[in-house]
């Protein structure tokens, strides 16, 4: 009933909401090998259907991950990701965007395991020239342990918006003019990765790992980058304006998106940096503007 009503208000806000900004284009999905390439453990990494679906695994002695072959200044990147069902405490499966230098800009989805029965966390959080500490988390309106759903990234000059099948979850602004540093000219590479993290992730560190239950599998699909490729050392996208994804469409939230996100966020969010007075007494400047109060 509870995910029959969700389908209904959010079609509902749909319909309400014609004519307005258009969505993120629908990610087009490429095998693995267009776009990605091992990082780590590679042979933790099985592939399927040509290289169109893989798995990961984690167990005690290792997990993996894979990487983007190329480096993006701005773009949407998109991924269909199943998470480790059942059992899931301690582990951690990210999906992420970052620079390499010490002052690193860095765009993070973290998917936070826990008992089976027990919801798993969506953490977000975004770096900017070295500096995080902006978390925000949030429960999911579905199962993500029983199929695939569309977790993206869209990121120009003017904002990042994290999307979870194409609704708003977190929208973070160009502040500049406010003192707070945005990714701008730090070209980054994609990353997803499945590791253990019982020191922090669930309950923070009270859960641990049962690794009678290993391994861990989480599974992925669609693989689709829509980016300004540039070297490592760019400092600007060539195309700046061309794109689609930074047409004034684009430059902020539609009337519909907004209206998503503050549902997610009276009936999903569990903790905002921005509303966490014992960790800073005094609102960060980018809150008001991204309207994360």
């Amino acid at each position: 009933m509870a995910r029959l009503f969700t389908a209904l208000f959010l079609c509902l806000l749909g319909v309400a909401s014609r004519g307005t900004a258009s969505p993120p284009r629908k990610p087009v999905d490429v095998p693995f090998q267009k776009n990605y390439v091992p990082t780590w453990a590679g042979d933790h990494i099985k592939y399927f259907n040509g290289g169109n679906e893989v798995q990961l695994s984690l167990d005690k002695y290792t997990g993996t991950g894979f990487q983007s072959k190329g480096s993006y200044l701005f773009g949407h990147f998109s991924m269909q990701i199943k998470l480790v069902p059942e059992d899931s405490a301690g582990t951690v499966t990210a999906f992420y965007l970052s620079s390499q230098n010490s002052e690193h800009d860095e765009i993070d989805f973290e998917f936070l395991g826990n008992r089976t029965g027990q919801p798993y966390i969506l953490q977000t959080n975004v770096f900017t020239g070295g500096k995080g500490d902006r978390e925000q988390r949030i429960y999911l309106w579905f199962d993500p342990t029983k199929g695939y759903h569309y977790y993206s990234i869209l990121w120009n000059s003017y904002q990042i918006a994290f999307l979870v099948d194409d609704v708003p979850i977190r929208v973070f602004k160009n502040s500049k003019d406010l003192g707070v540093r945005f990714p701008f000219n730090q070209p980054m590479k994609i990353y997803s990765s499945l590791w253990n993290a019982d020191d922090w992730a669930t309950r923070g560190g009270l859960e641990k790992t049962d690794w009678s239950k290993a391994p861990f599998v989480a599974s992925y699909r669609g693989f689709h980058v829509d980016g300004c490729e540039a070297s490592a050392a760019a400092t600007f996208c060539a195309t700046q304006g061309k794109r689609w994804w930074d047409q004034r469409d684009f430059q902020d939230l539609d009337g519909l998106q907004y209206r998503r996100l503050a549902w997610v966020r009276q009936k999903y969010t569990i903790y905002n940096y921005c509303t966490d007075r014992s960790r800073y007494p005094t609102m960060p400047p980018e809150c008001q503007r991204d309207r994360d109060v």
